[in-house]
């Protein structure tokens, strides 16, 4: 009998959405359709929804749109088409689930559809109308990221409702970490490194390594132990080479640091519901990372690093599940099954 498959939206600011869904669907015994905006031919191709001037935070500025939604620009033609290719995906493909990460308004669109979601919950303060809503409309909350990183303001049956699931990433390749080779993260989701205060840096610490992946503004003045390497193929190789990591709090760059077990110093961006900044804090008091609310002076680096290399490696592996990808997909399979059993029972 052929399943009927689980859709998978997939949000396409910043880069950690994707790599989720990937993981899962790479790992999961159920058939897996993507959606979402640039995935080319390896899913369903959505027409992008962003406003013309390309920055997107998830706000449309309309006066009159409801509480239950955040962004839902009036006469937007990408927004229009991607709606009907979504409709028309579950009129003819009949999911048992879509999995939802991110999007309040594709969570209500599933739901009017008649279709059971599972919602992606990310952390920080999203005690919104519109996340209350697709929270209460979901049939479970797929928290990527382990339960003591949750806020002490999360209500009790958010958490009833969650399934905690942290290291659904890229299986960490077995390199031993070059003790004196710092990696400096810039993300998709946020402005490009600062090149001349991360050329400053460095200068700051002769005796290491710095490498810099992801963009970064020109600087006319960089030392020979800095290599600025740009966009790389495989972040997850050279974080498991690192002896130290510099970065934001993204859900990916997270789950990939605590994955190799590699010291870690947090530096949050700022972001919708202040979901970084409720990620690093709970790093901080953990002791899984050393939090850093900007950019510090050159002068305070050798002792942040030192400060970071002593921070138990423990307090890292604990928020950590190495089989994290195969729990999440074999629990996603579940509530498929589950859920077209209800569907069609005679299945």
């Amino acid at each position: 009998m052929t399943r009927r498959p689980i859709g998978y939206y997939v949000h396409h600011h910043g880069a950690g959405h994707r790599a989720r869904a990937e993981a899962i669907a790479a790992a999961i015994d159920w058939p897996v359709v993507l959606l979402g905006t640039g995935l080319g031919t390896t899913g369903i191709d959505l027409c992008d929804d962003r406003p013309l001037s390309g920055s997107f935070d998830g706000v449309d500025e309309t006066a009159s749109r409801p509480a239950a939604l955040h962004y839902a620009p009036l006469d937007h033609e990408g927004v229009r088409s991607r709606v009907a290719q979504i409709a028309q995906w579950i009129a003819t493909a009949r999911p048992a689930l879509l999995v939802v990460d991110v999007s309040v308004e594709v969570a209500m669109l599933a739901r009017l559809a008649s279709v059971p979601t599972i919602y992606v919950r990310l952390n920080g303060d999203r005690s919104d109308l519109a996340h209350l809503d697709a929270f209460r409309g979901a049939t479970a909350l797929l928290a990527p990221f382990h339960r003591d990183l949750e806020m002490a303001s999360t209500p009790p049956w958010i958490r009833n409702k969650s399934r905690y699931l942290p290291g659904i990433t890229p299986a960490t390749p077995d390199h031993l970490a070059e003790d004196n080779r710092i990696l400096v993260v810039i993300g998709r989701g946020g402005p490009p490194g600062d090149g001349s205060a991360i050329a400053q840096a460095a200068r700051a610490c002769p005796n290491m390594q710095w490498r810099v992946i992801g963009p970064v503004t020109s600087t006319t003045d960089r030392p020979a132990n800095l290599d600025l390497a740009g966009w790389v193929n495989d972040p997850v190789q050279e974080i498991a080479r690192a002896g130290l990591i510099i970065g934001a709090a993204g859900d990916g760059l997270v789950s990939a640091v605590l994955a190799a077990n590699r010291p870690f110093l947090c530096i949050p961006e700022d972001r919708p519901f202040n979901e970084q900044l409720a990620t690093a804090l709970g790093l901080g008091r953990l002791n899984a990372a050393v939090v850093l609310e900007t950019w510090p002076s050159p002068d305070h680096w050798p002792g942040l690093i030192r400060q970071a290399k002593m921070l138990p490696s423990q307090c890292r592996k604990r928020l950590h599940d190495r089989d994290g990808v195969d729990t999440a997909a074999r629990w996603l399979a579940g509530m498929a099954a589950a859920a077209v059993q209800e569907l069609d029972p005679v299945a």
